[in-house]
């Protein structure tokens, strides 16, 4: 009976610290989990998260990323605003690489060259700079990846749509500087309104500026003076044409964000970059210990640019089934959209 007892006794001691080794185990693994770090992201841009162009199409895009990746805990981004100043730029690149980000985006293509020396100094680090797809492989760099947007289509479809409203035949464009997107989206737009209608008037001025806002709103005028009733144009700058578009009772045709809050009643449609195209590749290189290398670009056809109609203007019928059959049409590559020395 004593032996009974006995065996007893010994099975449920051995049977208790089997219980405490497993909640031993389960409390050194909580701990673990718990200290999983988020993916972290920062970004230096040229204007403004607000300025309704470049760089709000990339604060937008993170905001939409971190909420697709589980938020704030799984992806955690910060940004450096305004930095036109490429030296600043610079320091601040350099600052983010030394924090120990995962992803370091410089979002303009004026930061190239700074890029290219800091990038080197941390190889550990991946980097990103649009718009272009050098990566600087060939110079033997391995952690930055590119990103583009052939912003060319869309330009040629707001060309079509900017054809067949205006009824002067004259249509002005407001350009920062001749390079990246902003000459992509120039280029096509152009071409769209030549293919329409090849009698038409297509007025460029590049102000020299991605960012003189009282500088674009002179260009503005002055295209207005010389008979145009149709404008666009590209980059942060562009608030100061919309202004003087708005006064004048000229029609707009914006890109890179949805630019029709800015005057409702000229704004007709909007080209708007979708960066999440490009950043998601981006994220799943790097926690696959890929760090860079590879250069993507936003389109119509994967749904990195999208045309974005303005509800609150009366776009005719005819002139919005044309926009669509064009896109269907650069989609399935029955358009093609020659740009610059293509």
């Amino acid at each position: 009976m004593r032996r009974s007892i006995l065996l007893l006794l010994v099975l449920a001691l051995a049977a208790g610290l089997v219980a405490c080794g497993g909640g031993q185990e389960a409390a050194t693994q909580a701990p673990a989990e718990e200290a999983a770090k988020p993916f972290r992201i920062a970004v230096v841009m040229p204007s403004a998260i607000n300025d309704m162009a470049f760089s709000q199409s990339m604060y937008d895009a993170l905001v939409k990323l971190q909420k697709e990746m589980g938020g704030p805990e799984k992806m955690e981004f910060v940004y450096s605003e305004n930095m036109y100043v490429v030296d600043d730029a610079a320091a601040a690149i350099r600052d983010y690489a030394s924090q120990g980000y995962d992803l370091v985006i410089a979002h303009g293509s004026q930061y190239g060259s700074s890029l290219q020396e800091i990038a080197p100094d941390f190889p550990e680090t991946s980097f990103a700079w649009g718009t272009t797809v050098d990566t600087f492989k060939e110079q033997g760099i391995h952690n930055v990846f590119a990103y583009e947007a052939r912003a060319e289509q869309g330009g040629y479809v707001n060309g079509v749509m900017a054809a067949l409203l205006s009824k002067s035949g004259v249509i002005g464009v407001v350009g920062p500087i001749e390079t990246g997107d902003a000459k992509l989206y120039i280029d096509g737009f152009k071409t769209g309104v030549l293919a329409t209608n090849p009698d038409a008037q297509v007025n460029i001025n590049y102000i020299g500026s991605f960012s003189d806002v009282a500088l674009a709103a002179e260009a503005a005028k002055t295209h207005i003076e010389a008979g145009a009733d149709v404008l666009t144009g590209t980059a942060q700058m562009v608030v100061g044409a919309i202004g003087v578009a708005k006064d004048n009772g000229v029609l707009w045709f914006g890109t890179q964000a949805d630019q029709s809050s800015l005057a409702p009643e000229i704004v007709v449609a909007n080209q708007v970059y979708d960066w999440t195209v490009a950043l998601k590749p981006m994220v799943e290189n790097i926690q696959k210990g890929v760090l860079g290398g590879e250069a993507y670009s936003l389109t119509l056809a994967n749904g990195g640019l999208t045309i974005q109609y303005n509800p609150q203007f009366d776009l005719p019928e005819d002139v919005k089934a044309a926009a669509e059959q064009t896109i269907q049409g650069i989609i399935d590559g029955s358009i093609q959209v020659p740009v610059g020395g293509e």
